[in-house]
C-alpha cells in the first residue's frame, strides 16, 4: 500500500490508541509484522505541547519509518500548527482524529464529534493539507449516529483536499465498540473515491481479516484491541492473506520473551517508577485466558519494583510452560479503545 511517497511493506496498520500505542508498541507490533503504527493522539492545543506526555508521544527515537502522528482538535489553525509542530519532531506522516468516540474528545467538538459539521471538516483537512509537505492521512466513523451516517461525503472531502489515505471504523460515534461493524459502508467508501482505504474494526483474527478484505475491498486493514497483548497477529494475518495457512500460534516461551522485552522497552522509556504502572496493563492483556491469570494480574498490580515486577512475570510463564509449553491464548477480550 502507497501513502504519499511511502510504500508500506504491507497493508497491516496499527490503529491509534490512548495510553496504548506508544513508541515501544509500536516498534514491537512493527518488528511483528506491521506495515504502519499510528501514534497515540497528540492534541492541537499548543499549551500542552511542553508536557512531559506530549513529550512522549513526539518521541520517534529509534522507530522504523514511516513515523506516523495522528493530532487532534477542532480549530484549523491550531490543527496546522499542530501538523507543523509534529513534523518538526519528526513525524513523516500526519494524521487528522475524526473518529475518537470518548465523551472528553466529543465534548470539545474534536474527533467524531467533528462528522457532525462537514464545512468545519474541509477547512481542517485543507488547513492541515497546506500547512506539511509530508503525506496527511484521516481516520473517520461512519458517522455522528445511525440517523448521521455521512462516512461517504467525508470521504469525497477528504481525497479532494489532498488526504492521502483514510481510515474507517465501520461504527457509528453513538455506536461505540458496540453492535457490528459495517463493512458494507466501509465498502461503499471504497467504491466512491480512488484514495487507500484502510477498514477497522472487529478485526481479530486472519479469517476474519481476510473476509473483511473481500467483503470491502479495502487497500489495508487496520488492527485496535486484537493487537493488545498479542502483537504477533500481524504476522499471523500476513502469513495468512500470503498462503491461506495459519501460523502455528506462538508457545508459551515466545511469549514471555516478547513480554520481557516490552517490558525493558517500557522501563527505559517511561523510567521505572511510571514503567512498572504502565507495564501493569500490559502484562494483564498478555496473559488474559491463561489458567489462574486472575489471581496472578491481582497480585501483580500490588507490585512497585522492576526486579518483583519481572520475576512475577517469569514465574508465571514458567509455571505455565511446565504444564503445556504450546499453550495459546483465548479470543481477546473487548476493551476501550480511546483513540480514533
Amino acid at each position: 500500500m502507497q501513502i504519499g511517497s511511502y510504500r508500506l511493506k504491507n497493508a497491516l496498520v496499527v490503529a491509534p490508541m490512548a495510553g496504548v500505542t506508544d513508541r515501544p508498541f509500536r516498534q514491537l507490533c512493527k518488528r511483528m509484522g506491521a506495515g504502519l503504527a499510528v501514534s497515540e493522539m497528540v492534541s492541537s492545543n499548543s499549551l500542552l505541547w511542553g508536557s512531559e506526555k506530549t513529550r512522549r508521544r513526539a518521541n520517534h527515537e529509534g522507530e522504523v519509518e514511516p513515523r506516523t502522528v495522528q493530532i487532534a482538535g477542532a480549530d484549523p489553525r491550531m490543527m496546522a500548527e499542530a501538523a507543523r509542530y509534529n513534523v518538526d519532531q519528526g513525524a513523516q506522516i500526519i494524521d487528522i482524529n475524526m473518529g475518537c468516540p470518548a465523551k472528553k474528545v466529543c465534548n470539545v467538538m474534536a474527533g467524531s464529534a467533528l462528522l457532525q459539521d462537514e464545512p468545519l471538516v474541509a477547512r481542517i483537512l485543507e488547513a492541515v493539507v497546506s500547512a506539511v509537505s509530508v503525506p496527511v492521512t484521516l481516520k473517520i466513523r461512519t458517522g455522528w449516529d445511525r440517523e448521521h451516517r455521512n462516512a461517504l461525503s467525508v470521504a469525497r472531502l477528504a481525497q479532494d483536499f489532498g488526504i492521502q489515505s483514510l481510515a474507517i471504523h465501520g461504527r457509528t460515534r453513538a455506536c461505540g465498540y458496540s453492535g457490528a461493524a459495517e463493512y458494507d459502508t466501509i465498502s461503499a467508501v471504497k467504491g466512491a473515491v480512488t484514495i487507500p482505504v484502510i477498514a477497522n474494526g472487529d478485526i481479530t483474527s486472519p479469517q476474519k481479516a481476510q473476509a473483511v478484505l473481500r467483503q470491502t475491498g479495502a487497500d489495508g486493514i487496520m488492527i485496535g484491541r486484537a493487537a493488545q497483548g498479542r502483537p504477533w497477529i500481524f504476522r499471523e494475518i500476513q502469513h495468512y492473506l500470503d498462503t491461506g495457512a495459519l501460523l502455528p500460534p506462538p508457545d508459551v516461551l515466545e511469549i514471555h520473551q516478547v513480554l520481557l522485552m516490552h517490558l525493558e522497552d517500557l522501563y527505559h522509556f517511561y523510567g521505572t517508577e511510571l514503567g512498572v504502572r504502565v507495564a501493569r496493563k500490559h502484562i494483564s492483556w498478555y496473559t488474559r485466558g491463561l489458567a489462574n491469570s486472575a489471581n496472578f494480574r491481582h497480585a501483580m498490580n500490588r507490585l512497585q519494583d522492576i526486579g518483583e515486577q519481572r520475576h512475577a512475570v517469569t514465574e508465571f510463564f514458567e509455571r505455565h510452560a511446565l504444564h503445556n509449553p504450546t499453550l495459546c491464548y483465548e479470543e481477546p477480550a473487548v476493551s476501550e479503545e480511546l483513540a480514533a
